[in-house]
């Protein structure tokens, strides 16, 4: 006898777990403590749900389980940063960074195992994408993530960012419903402000959140802003031109009248000159716009070398005298590989991964 499949409860709207519960006999309410155990006190497992009885918590582990994400490995970095390995249901693997600063605690999770965008700095895009994270898993990153902030430094997460391993607008409904639960009051809460999804420019989804009327930040990963150079570095350029991102971001901006931050790594002797910092600067004039000129971290390959300091302070000196808001974004956690563009699951989650 084939052995039945565990639907993940979180998978439910809480409509959906309230049918559940009258089919069975279960008063409604019931079905409103379950959800607020699932999301606001971000229960792992039914018996932690103290206020039912012990046959309603018996149950529901017939036909549903609860898919929670597990660490099973975590490196603090020189300069505090945090990477968490998160072990998944079906075994995959996907790493999650707590970012501490002065003034904030950034959260930047993953949303795909593994990706297919294939750019040449980042050490995800060497891995075959295998799956895309349910809204539960991505939730899990955050409120571990959450925890550890208090934990280790006695404040409250204050962002989050959509920047770790995957694309997350080529998993649109499953980030935008993780947005939905973090950012409602039966979860955590927090506020959409509060929130960046980082894209490699998917000009067509781009389009669909101004159309959802999404609320939270866009970042776009530009890091060149002539198509010859950015063909070279991300093949996703190919089927979005900058033409085609630049009409989409324009669309956003209307829409949403939120202005966009563009993220650029700067290589050496490669998109650092100020002839680049020219065509950025006409780009940056298509909508409302500031840029995060961030140093390259090296992903083991040698393709790319980090850009000259000086360089990278001319360039940003130069959109600043043409009114572009320019800040440089130094690495942070590169010594234990949890900077922009390492995370790649390696050594200790590899190894797990074989078991």
């Amino acid at each position: 006898m084939e052995t039945q499949k565990l639907i993940d409860i979180r998978s439910l709207s809480q409509e959906q777990i309230k049918e559940v519960f009258l089919a069975k006999g279960e008063k409604a309410f019931r079905a409103t403590q379950v959800y607020e155990w699932l999301w606001k006190k971000t229960a792992s497992d039914f018996k932690q749900m103290s206020n039912l009885s012990i046959d309603t918590r018996n149950w529901p582990k017939e036909n549903y389980v609860i898919n929670h994400v597990k660490v099973v490995d975590k490196q603090i970095s020189s300069d505090k940063t945090i990477k968490s390995g998160f072990k998944l249901h079906d075994n995959h693997l996907v790493e999650g960074v707590l970012i501490p600063a002065d003034d904030r605690m950034t959260a930047c999770v993953s949303s795909q195992v593994g990706c297919s965008l294939t750019c040449k700095f980042c050490a995800t895009g060497y891995m075959d994408r295998k799956r895309n994270l349910d809204p539960g898993e991505i939730y899990d990153q955050v409120v571990t993530i959450a925890r550890q902030a208090e934990e280790n430094f006695g404040q409250k997460l204050t962002n989050i960012v959509y920047m770790g391993m995957g694309e997350p607008l080529l998993n649109y409904a499953n980030v935008w419903d993780s947005i939905e639960r973090i950012t409602s009051p039966t979860g955590l809460n927090m506020a959409a402000k509060r929130i960046t999804v980082s894209t490699a420019g998917i000009a067509k989804m781009i389009k669909k959140l101004a159309d959802d009327g999404a609320k939270f930040n866009l970042a776009v990963s530009l890091h060149a802003a002539d198509d010859v150079k950015r063909d070279t570095i991300m093949p996703i350029n190919e089927s979005n031109s900058l033409e085609a991102v630049g009409k989409a971001l324009q669309h956003f901006y209307n829409k949403t009248k939120s202005r966009i931050t563009f993220e650029y790594i700067a290589f050496k002797d490669f998109n650092e000159s100020i002839e680049d910092a020219k065509m950025l600067l006409k780009f940056c004039k298509k909508v409302p716009a500031k840029v995060n000129v961030i140093e390259y971290n090296p992903t083991g390959d040698g393709q790319f070398e980090k850009a000259d300091s000086k360089k990278i302070d001319a360039f940003c000196a130069y959109l600043e005298k043409n009114g572009v808001k320019a800040t440089v974004r130094r690495s942070r956690g590169n010594d234990i590989d949890a900077a922009c563009g390492q995370l790649a699951n390696k050594n200790k989650l590899a190894m797990e991964q074989l078991k």
